[in-house]
């Protein structure tokens, strides 16, 4: 990743903070650290995804998160959308990146396009 950390500020904590739990988990991403409404979430304890009601949550952004297989992308559309998050592509190869781009995308609380990605071949 070329970026250490990325932050998102986020209107309703409780509601965001589920939902990236529960959408983040079939990635292997989880919640590194936590305080009065903020949590940094990451893998083998590295915070690089952080969330807050801290500061004006941005017009719809685009986060893409890495999956390291095709399975992990198809459980985690299936989290988030049990989570609450609203479908916005199902698990499927978007050859018009590349031919083995295999990606799925949702609508978190906030309306951002939440992603997860896998650029394995099949």
């Amino acid at each position: 990743m070329i970026l250490d950390h990325i932050g998102l500020a986020v209107r309703d904590f409780n509601k965001s903070a589920t939902f990236f739990r529960r959408a983040l988990a079939p990635l292997g991403i989880q919640t590194v650290l936590e305080g009065e409404g903020w949590a940094m979430l990451g893998k083998e304890g590295r915070p690089e995804f952080w969330i807050g009601v801290h500061g004006i949550p941005p017009g719809p952004i685009h986060i893409a998160f890495a999956a390291e297989n095709r399975e992990q992308v198809r459980e985690f559309h299936r989290a988030a959308l049990a989570a609450g998050g609203r479908d916005n592509g199902a698990p499927g190869v978007r050859a018009r990146y590349h031919p083995d781009y295999y990606g799925a995308f949702v609508f978190d609380p906030d309306g951002h396009n939440i992603e997860a990605v896998c650029h394995k071949p099949g």
